[in-house]
């Protein structure tokens, strides 16, 4: 049975030679123009599906690309035969498949279309073509993103947080309204640098009784005073004293849920590492804090500490240089 080629660059009014980017501004305009919202003539509906219809083809470059090569010689109203031994690559066409559905059940969609691209998948894949006219004309609307920096303790702790977008919209006259929305985002305790944040229903509206798209916020975590962090693990430099360091202590360190006890060994290194377990991001699996030691120097000392670095220095055996 031959098939009915139909010319997607007619329907755009532009060369095959176009490139992407200028098919995808053909497209915009054109369903800005012809958006059943916007333009209310009774034609408006058909042209905004072939629209859609056609952008689905050539918006894909790998589809256009069949397209091209397989329709290339051939005008709008022309009959179209796929060649030799495609017969079993679009066996679907005109066959009914096991459920019974065939191509007579595709509606209005141009048969080249469903030949090409939509016949290879069975069922599932027929059925979902045949709806792309419907779901054209009653389309989810498209996802927004953002950005939010909050602080350390907003995002360790967890917060609410009023935030204000402003975000545009295509009125009836398809002229451009901007308008401010604010939000009251919850940050969830535990929150990460570069995490996103989805607000479901809060992006661009949907065409004609589609559902909104969702809106989401890339997170950002301020620079803090005194800890930096590293996926689920925060970090901190602590100054130990020269004494500590050879005699070993117990010390304190900050975390963020108050303070935590540390034991340095005896004859801790200056750069040293230690962990303090379950102590970084709060999670199911709870990052940890790291603790840096730094051997802290004084820059003054009394007479009597003075004697007694000096004597230390007469009688010590350590030599760092060798």
């Amino acid at each position: 049975m031959p098939v009915r080629f139909k010319d997607y660059y007619e329907t755009f009014g532009i060369a095959r030679s176009s490139t992407h980017d200028e098919i995808r501004k053909t497209y915009r305009k054109l369903a800005r123009k012809y958006h059943p919202d916007v333009n209310k003539s009774p034609e408006a509906e058909g042209k905004f599906k072939d629209i859609a219809e056609a952008y689905e083809v050539l918006g894909d470059p790998q589809k256009r690309k069949r397209y091209d090569e397989y329709g290339v010689n051939y005008h709008s109203g022309d009959e179209f035969h796929p060649p030799p031994g495609a017969e079993e690559a679009y066996q679907f066409y005109g066959q009914p498949s096991a459920s019974g559905f065939n191509s007579d059940d595709l509606g209005g969609f141009s048969d080249f279309f469903e030949t090409l691209f939509g016949g290879r998948g069975g069922m599932g894949q027929s059925f979902r073509h045949a709806n792309f006219a419907d779901s054209a004309r009653h389309a989810r609307g498209q996802d927004h993103e953002a950005g939010i920096t909050i602080s350390l303790e907003e995002a360790f702790h967890g917060c609410r947080k009023s935030i204000s977008l402003q975000t545009a919209r295509l009125d009836e006259q398809g002229r451009v309204q901007r308008q401010t929305k604010s939000y009251n985002v919850r940050i969830p305790p535990g929150t990460l640098d570069g995490m996103k944040i989805r607000l479901a229903g809060q992006g661009g509206s949907g065409y004609t009784g589609g559902s909104a798209g969702d809106l989401y916020l890339h997170v950002s975590i301020a620079p803090h005073h005194v800890f930096k962090w590293s996926g689920r693990n925060l970090e901190i430099n602590v100054p130990i004293t020269p004494w500590e360091a050879l005699l070993g202590a117990k010390i304190t360190v900050p975390t963020m849920q108050g303070k935590a006890s540390l034991t340095v060994g005896s004859g801790t290194q200056s750069g040293q590492k230690f962990r303090l377990s379950g102590k970084g991001f709060p999670a199911r699996n709870p990052g940890d804090l790291i603790v840096t030691v730094q051997i802290a120097v004084p820059r003054s000392v009394s007479a009597s500490e003075r004697k007694i670095y000096e004597e230390l220095a007469k009688h010590s055996s350590f030599k760092p240089r060798g």
